[in-house]
């Protein structure tokens, strides 16, 4: 019961603070689940990261079904997904109701400008730390490469992240059979 109780708040809490989207709310799980409560390694959060990103969806509730099944079954997926849900939907009807007679007053207009900075930061940490977590696995060099083309990849050609995550999975999985199949011959 205390396990669910932990999932409800931390997801509750991702939900109530996520301002931005799902992407902004990346840093906030990543805080809760890898920090707080040690329910994963970076590791296994960057990996579940990148194969979320290839699904489609929110990617808020994707993350938050698959740490609730893995935390605490079925019923700690549905937790998770409620308490990420749910105070949006509050908020929702709260917020809009009430902002939309407000919105062209300064203060709230400032107010909605200064969260954009926030979130900002918020998001370049995350990715400061899956790029320091890249160089440790590969070195300066590789790291900065593989960032440098993959930047290009999605800038310029426009190729969706999801597409690049599933190639360089299948990559790294047919480098891993070719690696296993040269041990076996040996």
């Amino acid at each position: 019961m205390k396990t669910q109780w932990h999932l409800f708040l931390a997801f509750f809490r991702v939900g109530i603070l996520g301002y931005g989207g799902g992407p902004a709310s990346i840093p906030l799980i990543h805080k809760e689940v890898v920090e707080t409560y040690k329910w994963m390694k970076d590791e296994d959060f960057g990996d579940m990261l990148a194969l979320a990103n290839t699904l489609p969806g929110p990617i808020a509730t994707k993350l938050a079904g698959y740490i609730g099944y893995r935390v605490a079954g079925v019923v700690g997926m549905l937790n998770a997904v409620i308490a990420t849900v749910l105070p949006t939907i509050l908020l929702l009807i709260i917020l809009l109701s009430t902002l939309s007679s407000f919105k062209d007053i300064d203060w709230v207009k400032g107010m909605t400008a200064a969260v954009i900075p926030v979130v900002g930061m918020m998001m370049a940490t995350l990715t400061w730390q899956f790029f320091d977590k890249a160089r440790e696995g590969m070195g300066w060099i590789p790291t900065v490469i593989m960032t440098l083309a993959v930047f290009i990849i999605m800038q310029l050609l426009g190729v969706h992240p999801g597409i690049i995550i599933a190639i360089l999975i299948t990559f790294a999985l047919l480098i891993r059979d070719k690696q296993r199949d040269k041990g076996v011959k040996a």
